[in-house]
């Protein structure tokens, strides 16, 4: 079926308790934005001839989500509405959320972004994997603007350029841009998270590679520099395991049941080292486990940048990350299944009260 991670469409659902970069096109399975509110369509129309003056098409909509703008905001409305707020948790400085098509995780991610306070937003970095292209490195949008059925989303043309500045940081293909999902997956969620927004905001879709533990601290110390800014929000996109022949991924302990118990005992496990936000911890978890969590580097710059950035302003702490959901596409009982999980997290910055 369209629009998924291509498992079946039975979820199973668990609450969980209170500079160059290499590139290389890839043939493994392919798993299953940003200023919203002040800006329409014609505002983000721009000349053609040359691709930052572009919006980007939501190449996915119609089949990884509605591309009815009103039938798709009824449903948002609905996941969004049906999660109990965590005030200990605001105010929220990132998330973590899925990536699959919404029938399969909508419902995780809405755990995620019920907790964005547009009132404080007013720029937020949107961090996923490729799935397409190798990388090494991280990759930004060349598109000006991001298409949803609720609206267009302005990129941050001034932050890409600081990027693009670093040395770190090179432009997708329009191609590429257009096949990848785990950054568009989050725009329709992001829309609507900031519907109330009353001021302009922008996003910063980054496209992150393959990267070595030191370079994962690299790129945690650049996105430390604009985590420091509490008006700026992060965006984690990433599915936890993908488990079955399909993806390589046999681990199974029978210590612990059935093999989707297995899997959910590992992804449990992975998400305790990331509540720790410690990168060496989480690190130590995937030397073991080696699980196939397809936004590892991504979430690893995440904890870099909350350690820079705590060690830059001399706080002990104030950072803290909590999971609020987690899911599967299916139960696998069998070698012969496949799933893949979800997990909504959020990270809070009492500095920021």
């Amino acid at each position: 079926p369209k629009g998924d991670s291509r498992d079946p469409p039975t979820v199973v659902r668990h609450i969980v308790p209170a500079t160059s970069t290499l590139r290389a096109r890839l043939t493994l399975p392919v798993l299953s934005i940003i200023v919203f509110s002040c800006f329409t369509a014609a505002a983000v129309k721009q000349p053609k001839g040359d691709s930052r003056m572009t919006t980007r098409v939501a190449s996915h909509a119609g089949s990884w989500y509605s591309n009815n703008g009103a039938e798709l905001d009824k449903q948002l409305t609905k996941w969004l509405q049906a999660v109990p707020p965590s005030p200990d948790l605001m105010p929220s400085r990132a998330v973590i959320a899925p990536h699959a098509g919404y029938s399969y995780c909508g419902e995780t991610a809405a755990y995620a972004y019920r907790h964005l306070d547009p009132s404080r937003i007013k720029r937020i970095f949107v961090l996923g994997p490729s799935h397409h292209v190798y990388l090494t490195g991280a990759a930004i949008t060349g598109h000006g603007a991001y298409a949803t059925p609720l609206g267009p989303l302005l990129v941050d043309a001034a932050v890409n350029q600081e990027l693009v500045a670093s040395g770190l940081v090179e432009r997708m293909t329009e191609e590429e841009d257009a096949e990848e999902h785990s950054l568009e997956m989050q725009m329709p969620f992001i829309a609507k998270a900031m519907q109330g927004c009353k001021h302009a905001f922008t996003i910063v879709p980054l496209m992150v590679g393959n990267l070595s533990p030191e370079k994962e601290s690299v790129y945690g110390r650049l996105m430390g520099r604009y985590l420091a800014d509490p008006a700026n929000f992060f965006v984690i996109s990433s599915d936890f395991c993908h488990w079955g022949q399909r993806f390589r991924y046999l681990h199974y302990d029978p210590a612990h049941g059935e093999i989707y118990q297995s899997i959910e005992q590992v992804d449990r496990e992975g998400m305790a080292a990331i509540e720790t936000l410690s990168a060496a911890a989480y690190h130590k978890y995937q030397a073991l486990y080696k699980n196939t969590i397809c936004g590892r580097h991504a979430i690893a710059v995440l904890l870099h940048a909350v350690a820079h950035d705590a060690a830059a302003r001399g706080a002990s702490g104030g950072y803290a990350l909590r999971f609020l959901d987690y899911s599967q596409s299916s139960q696998c009982r069998s070698k012969h299944h496949s799933s893949v999980s979800y997990a909504a997290a959020v990270l809070r910055d009492a500095a920021a009260a």
